[in-house]
């Protein structure tokens, strides 16, 4: 790729999140050269939307581009970016990885020996109230980070039934997976990405497969509880190295009000982000004067999330080095955390990592 040349870029996976990249994508300027998905209509609609080729399989998109966005049903994340690795073409996966731990680490496995670069799609890192609460951090302001409570919590939110986010098989889980995978990668975010060593959680499917589930909206067609194995709530606690922790509830559907808050607790100050109302606090304290507490409302620009994260990655693509945020290392720490979740609440005790991720890192070196 000539330096003076945007990056040729294709979409896997061409529903609404490679909609939402492919408009995205045009407004950077970055040269669109196809799509793939397994649906005639879905190539047909992107095919005139954006006045680019679409294609069946992989392959002939793969020979056009530099790199690629996966945006397929988490099952088929393996394959696509396995497949574009071998060829040295750049990855930006939506999130998560993969739908299970062994498929994420085939994923690290193939970008060992590949010139590709590997990014990881998790966009609330880059909202504007979350960037400012990161250079507090770094700043000294909040001390040291010692705990973060994180929260996705929908009253009614199942992203619909019978469809592949309520399939097993083909999501590798439910609201935990979905969104709660969001607020694990955040929380570490916060933290630095320590070390954890150890999970227990549990995961719960209450309302999903009920013929009585009532909601206002959901994001994809309601087809009856039908195919329903997946969890829609999930309560973990986390341990780290270092000896920080995370306490996590994320939920589809719940009987209580939602709640989107992190609240970050430091040696020195305390933070609450509001992702859905893009809120940021400081809360703080201080002998001078006199002593006192303060609360301090952090007011930002609002900012297109995604935007941003894509701007990261074509950046990266264009220097042909890894991304310095988003890696495919921090990927695979939420994914084996998802993966004890699940572990822990089949097992019904703690789970411990550490021993674990030292001998899968280990066969990967």
């Amino acid at each position: 790729m000539s330096s003076s040349s945007p990056p040729r870029v294709g979409i896997v996976g061409l529903g609404n999140i490679g909609r939402f990249h492919a408009d995205r994508l045009v407004d950077h300027g970055a040269d669109l050269v196809g799509g793939v998905d397994v649906d005639p209509d879905v190539r047909d609609r992107f095919a005139n939307a954006y006045a680019t080729e679409t294609h069946e399989t992989a392959a002939d998109l793969f020979a056009a581009a530099d790199a690629v966005i996966v945006a397929t049903p988490n099952r088929f994340h393996e394959e696509y970016a396995v497949d574009a690795l071998e060829r040295d073409i750049h990855v930006l996966l939506e999130k998560p990885l993969a739908h299970s731990v062994e498929s994420a680490e085939g994923i690290a496995a193939a970008a060992e020996g590949s010139e590709g670069l590997v990014m990881t799609g998790f966009k609330n890192r880059f909202v504007n109230s979350v960037e400012v609460l990161k250079s507090f951090q770094e700043q000294g302001r909040l001390g040291t980070t010692r705990h973060v409570e994180a929260n996705y919590v929908r009253r009614r939110g199942i992203p619909g039934r019978g469809s592949w986010f309520t399939s097993q098989a083909a999501s590798g889980g439910g609201s935990l997976i979905d969104i709660g995978i969001h607020a694990i990668d955040l929380a570490l975010h916060f933290l630095d990405f320590p070390e954890v060593v150890e999970v227990s959680a549990t995961t719960r499917s209450a309302f999903g497969s009920r013929e009585d589930y009532a909601y206002i909206d959901m994001w994809g067609e309601d087809q009856g509880p039908g195919e329903f194995d997946v969890d829609d709530s999930a309560s973990a606690f986390i341990r780290c190295a270092d000896g920080s922790t995370v306490s996590l509830e994320a939920a589809w559907a719940t009987n209580r009000p939602a709640n989107h808050e992190f609240l970050i607790r430091g040696t020195d100050a305390g933070a609450c982000f509001d992702r859905d109302e893009n809120s940021l606090k400081l809360y703080e304290s201080s002998k001078d004067g006199v002593d006192h507490l303060a609360d301090t409302d952090v007011t930002t620009r609002s900012n297109d999330a995604m935007m941003a994260e894509q701007r990261t990655f074509l950046d990266a693509v264009e220097r042909g080095e890894p991304p310095d945020r988003n890696t495919l290392e921090e990927g695979l720490a939420v994914q084996r955390v998802i993966d004890a979740i699940y572990r822990s609440s089949e097992s019904g005790r703690a789970v411990r990592l550490d021993d674990a991720a030292r001998e899968t890192q280990a066969e990967l070196d």
